[in-house]
């Protein structure tokens, strides 16, 4: 019973991380910086990751989407970038980009 030593928000998170799909990375935008993380065609210009995470994120004026510009080097940069994945309402950010 190992599952029960992890915290109920730990269990939950891995729950809904086992439901979910997440951003297809044939469907990533190609303005998207290469690297680890990437926003794919279901972006819908919430303006969450770009507010989450700035540095990273940035918005494609003319077709009113957002996308990668500059990949995270620091853990604290990469845990920004996956505060947004999660916070993602449609699900439009990945992280298994070409590292």
């Amino acid at each position: 019973m190992a599952d029960s030593t992890r915290s109920p928000l730990d269990r939950a998170r891995s729950y809904w991380i086992y439901t979910h799909t997440m951003a297809d990375k044939e469907e990533k935008w190609a303005d998207n910086a290469p690297g680890k993380f990437y926003v794919d065609e279901q972006c819908i210009d919430c303006d969450l990751c770009r507010e989450t995470a700035p540095d990273f994120f940035t918005r494609n004026d003319g077709e009113a989407y957002s996308y990668v510009h500059n990949q995270p080097k620091t853990q604290e940069d990469i845990d920004l970038c996956m505060e947004a994945l999660e916070g993602c309402p449609v699900e439009a950010i990945g992280d298994d980009g070409d590292e």
